[in-house]
């Protein structure tokens, strides 16, 4: 194995890391996966363009299931690709 450099900044690390295979400074043979259950995926803020009436039926299903709009958005998104990314049998 190939000995881990010293890093003077983070942003050094993420470079180095960038550019060269992990295999090649650790043994990752006994290594165990990990779940991290309260880690939340990154979001990116977007603009999307719907028309009025759209919207405020989306907010009328979003009040009556007291939840945000945007949230109730997500949802449904989210539910969409399921489907559509694994079709029922």
């Amino acid at each position: 194995m190939k000995k881990i450099p010293e890093f003077k900044t983070e942003a050094e690390e993420r470079e180095f890391w960038r550019r060269h295979d992990t295999g090649e400074y650790m043994d990752w043979s006994d290594a165990t996966p990990v779940v991290l259950p309260k880690l939340k995926p990154s979001t990116r803020t977007i603009s999307v363009r719907l028309p009025e009436s759209m919207l405020d039926q989306l907010k009328l299903l979003a009040n009556k299931r007291d939840v945000p709009y945007q949230s109730l958005m997500k949802a449904f998104l989210a539910e969409r690709i399921h489907r559509e990314l694994h079709p029922a049998k």
